[in-house]
């Protein structure tokens, strides 16, 4: 058994083969405990009371905050927004800083392959303000050829939203490069880092990123705690998203005045044991280390690689490189409809996902309806991959063929 498996009380509660984490993480125990301490020990709005349950949560609550700066290297703690998920932190910057900074002409340049949360808000934008969408096409293996990059990002880019690693296809795409020439325009990037933060060091000022977003709930933290990380000069400039209790310095009759950062975007009663459980994640994450986290998923990646080349009838989509799948692989049965495919692998208690995975522009691209997904995660062994291989392999002949 894989020596991260123990540390998760699902697996002994509720026996399966877990396949799915690209659409969340399982909780280690140290994550549920640090969020049931939080409540039994320090339960109490933070920011708001002057006793001594209050100034315990806000500790917890600026601590997790200074956590998560430092895991993805900002400069400051006020330039970490704490949201509910990527989706929120997403739209957040749409509204805030798309809707007040790009205008009619301006284009907004994404890509097909993205997360429906990170392709919604910008269309919104351009809807509103006039703006054009142009969108990236990525070869069969997931990257973008340096012609489609020179052809479609012009000087008349001024934002740039792409996802760090794509939740189908797993390529890691080229976020800093893209950074670059946006900058040159005197834009934006906005890096949707769901998919890769939990599996990669992610590192904000290497990508020179503008704006990154990613959940908790896929780096094993509790649902309902997302991020934001925003650059200090942008998020200055920008309006509150939403408005209420705690993001005010000031209130008037006839106005008000905003909070300093990061209060500023984090309007009404926070989240922080949801925050407290992300800090104990990110503990956790680092205690293993990336290196073997990386070591786990491509030796498994390649494993499911390999059997599924000896199945004629298996067909993967991205790169044909395992490597280069960061523990997702997504793929279809000739005959055999993805949602009958996880269906039957349920049956065995093997659990992955199946249909377009939010992502249904890329699905049309591909030429696909639906897709199967197994993502991997550092809890996953190669019994795991045993059983979902044994499994696979009896599906054609339950569907009669």
């Amino acid at each position: 058994m894989n020596q991260y498996k123990k540390d998760f009380p699902v697996f002994q509660n509720k026996p399966c083969v877990y396949l799915d984490s690209a659409a969340t993480a399982q909780r280690p125990a140290s994550v549920i405990e640090a969020e049931r301490y939080f409540y039994e020990n320090m339960n109490a709005n933070p920011l708001r009371g002057l006793y001594e349950l209050s100034m315990a949560a806000t500790d917890a609550y600026s601590d997790a905050r200074s956590c998560v700066k430092d895991f993805i290297n900002a400069q400051e703690d006020a330039e970490i927004i704490f949201t509910r998920n990527t989706t929120e932190s997403l739209n957040l910057v749409a509204y805030s800083w798309g809707l007040h900074f790009i205008h009619e002409g301006d284009e907004i340049v994404t890509t097909v392959m993205e997360h429906h949360s990170n392709m919604l808000p910008w269309q919104m934008v351009a809807e509103r303000t006039g703006a054009k969408m142009i969108y990236l096409e990525p070869e069969e293996d997931g990257t973008f050829s340096k012609e489609e990059i020179d052809r479609k990002i012009t000087d008349r880019c001024r934002l740039i939203a792409i996802a760090q690693v794509s939740n189908v296809l797993g390529c890691v795409n080229p976020v800093r490069e893209l950074a670059d020439r946006v900058h040159r325009n005197g834009g934006v990037i906005v890096v949707d880092a769901a998919q890769s933060v939990p599996h990669m060091k992610v590192d904000v000022r290497e990508l020179d990123a503008d704006f990154l977003a990613f959940s908790g709930h896929k780096l094993m933290a509790p649902f309902g705690i997302g991020v934001l990380y925003g650059k200090r000069e942008l998020l200055e400039k920008m309006p509150p998203f939403l408005t209420g209790g705690e993001m005010i310095e000031y209130v008037r009759l006839d106005g008000a005045t905003w909070a300093e950062l990061p209060h500023k975007f984090e309007a009404g009663t926070v989240n922080p044991a949801g925050a407290y459980g992300l800090k104990a994640a990110i503990e956790y994450l680092s205690g293993v280390g990336f290196d073997q986290i990386r070591r786990i998923e491509d030796e498994l990646t390649a494993k499911i690689f390999e059997e599924f080349s000896k199945l004629p009838y298996m067909h993967i989509y991205g790169s044909p490189d395992p490597a280069k799948h960061s523990g997702i692989v997504s793929f279809t049965i000739d005959g055999v409809h993805p949602h009958d495919i996880a269906s039957i692998l349920d049956a065995d208690k093997v659990d992955i996902r199946a249909g377009h995975h939010c992502a249904q522009p890329l699905m049309d691209y591909l030429k696909v309806g639906n897709t199967a997904r197994a993502s991997l995660y550092l809890y996953n062994d190669e019994e795991d991959i045993d059983a979902f291989i044994s499994s696979v392999k009896k599906i054609r002949k339950i569907m009669g063929y």
